[in-house]
């Protein structure tokens, strides 16, 4: 320890000493100051500089005990750097292996929510084949459910490998929305909500099935805090070079305390806390695609009167200039 000390602050020793021989050598020559004893005054000076290097000794050797030294290391910063390099790698390692297991659970869940398709799929056969009535609405409102549930979860585990899982091209808006209410029609049904389609037919740059879920996620969202025989309108518009596709119920609303943190993760809000009907995921997983696809999500909501989520593709972004489009 003493051995690396003295390497650590050799020049500090050095100019002390070179600072000492300059005084003395100022008395010796300077006869203007007369009556010093050079013994005296070398012997305080030694005293401070020993007194000063002891202290920065007993402080360096109580803050180097906590870094492990080898023979080879001749410095304060050689054993420093070398033990932050350790525990780097260490941390590395283990994130590698943290890593590695979350990759796994996600490959075994997609396996699970795919193996839970096919039973979906027989139930969906079993239900086409009951006659219309009550029952099979009922039945099919239910498949609904635990379909959008299942859904949400592949896309919310997909959501973690957004960038390897995307093609961005041309798509026609209209197209998308309609499939969506398609896929909700039995719910709409079961509401007595009506759907009324603006202006849809444009074409934006964005991945196809992700956009899908994006707006599956709002409409269902808009589906289920509609009053009974309520509407939803669907309309497209154009502001400062952006299309704006707006989807507007004129449900329940949401409070103005709960607005600002309706995207944040598990937040279900008032009227969630109330019914026990929302998981606080549908937005936040929108809300997370929205931005990986560089699609900005807004939301205008006012109490009893209804909740317009607007989802704004810039036509002037990085996809559009790396594609030339």
């Amino acid at each position: 320890m003493i051995r690396i000390f003295f390497r650590q602050y050799a020049s500090w020793i050095v100019f002390l000493f070179l600072l000492q021989l300059l005084i003395n050598a100022l008395l010796f020559i300077d006869n203007g100051i007369p009556n010093v004893s050079f013994f005296y005054f070398n012997v305080i000076w030694l005293m401070l500089e020993i007194s000063f290097l002891l202290f920065r000794y007993i402080r360096d050797c109580q803050v180097m005990k906590r870094y492990p030294r080898s023979e080879y290391n001749y410095n304060y910063l050689t054993i420093i750097h070398a033990y932050f390099e350790e525990q780097l790698q260490q941390i590395q390692m283990e994130l590698q292996e943290k890593n590695a297991i979350v990759l796994e659970q996600q490959d075994e869940l997609l396996a699970w929510v795919h193996e839970m398709k096919s039973p979906l799929t027989a139930m969906q056969l079993l239900i086409d084949q009951v006659e219309a009535t009550q029952l099979k609405d009922n039945l099919e409102n239910e498949w609904l459910r635990l379909f959008l549930l299942l859904d949400q979860q592949l896309h919310a585990t997909r959501l973690m490998t957004i960038e390897q899982d995307n093609r961005l091209e041309k798509v026609n808006v209209k197209s998308v929305v309609v499939e969506e209410i398609k896929a909700l029609r039995s719910w709409c049904f079961e509401k007595k909500i009506s759907v009324e389609l603006g202006d849809l037919d444009v074409e934006v740059i964005t991945d196809k099935k992700w956009l899908g879920f994006i707006v599956r996620q709002i409409l269902s969202n808009a589906v289920k805090y509609s009053h009974v025989g309520g509407q939803i309108q669907l309309f497209t518009k154009m502001h400062e070079g952006n299309t704006i596709l707006s989807i507007q119920d004129g449900g329940i609303g949401i409070e103005p305390e709960d607005l600002p943190r309706v995207f944040r993760k598990s937040y279900t809000g008032t009227v969630g806390r109330e019914t026990s009907a929302a998981t606080g995921m549908g937005l936040y997983l929108a809300k997370q695609a929205a931005e990986s696809l560089n699609i900005r999500l807004k939301i205008d909501s006012t109490v009893n009167k209804g909740t317009t989520v607007s989802l704004v593709f810039s036509q002037l972004n990085d996809y559009v200039r790396t594609l030339g489009m």
